[in-house]
């Protein structure tokens, strides 16, 4: 007799980093991560010593799988920002990064356990069989490079910045 079993998770963590944004935004960030979270959101917004004027924040968040989707597709409301979403990988569910970035608009790519951003099999396949001169232009897009290059200067504003845990109820 085969027993049903759950191969997936319900539930999984993740972090949003708000690399950039105007003072005037802040309120309805918390406001959304709140809503999507179902979870008061009560950021600490500091300065961000890449840009003149912007805040950065950070917040840890608990909640079901997709959750990192749902934040980054609320977040990219506002093409102002610079922000990262991540979701940390669980039972039977790869972990997942999104970055945004003006300009480049939003970008995902599935990350392992250790963070590296993973390129499936048949991705790579695809890439390999355009033409030669693409296959480097291809790479960079699937692994976000544009993304990283943008927002590492915005990314080293987060050393010691304050981190706030978010918990949504699962199951």
């Amino acid at each position: 007799m085969v027993r049903a079993l759950s191969q997936f998770a319900d539930a999984t963590a993740g972090v949003v980093y708000i690399h950039s944004s105007p003072a005037a935004l802040c309120p309805h960030i918390e406001w959304t991560l709140t809503s999507t979270l179902e979870s008061r959101a009560n950021l600490r917004w500091s300065a961000q010593p890449a840009t003149d004027g912007l805040l950065r924040s950070a917040v840890d968040w608990v909640g079901p799988v997709g959750t990192a989707a749902r934040i980054a597709r609320a977040l990219r409301a506002w093409p102002v920002l610079r922000f990262e979403v991540t979701e940390d990988p669980s039972e039977g569910v790869d972990g997942e990064r999104y970055s945004y970035v003006p300009g480049l608009g939003l970008w995902h790519g599935c990350t392992s356990a250790s963070g590296d951003v993973v390129v499936g099999e048949m991705r790579l396949r695809s890439i390999l069989e355009g033409r030669p001169e693409s296959v480097t232009a291809e790479l960079n897009f699937a692994l976000g490079t544009a993304w990283d290059e943008a927002l590492e200067p915005y990314r080293s504003g987060s050393e010691g910045a304050e981190i706030t845990w978010l918990r949504r109820d699962v199951g």
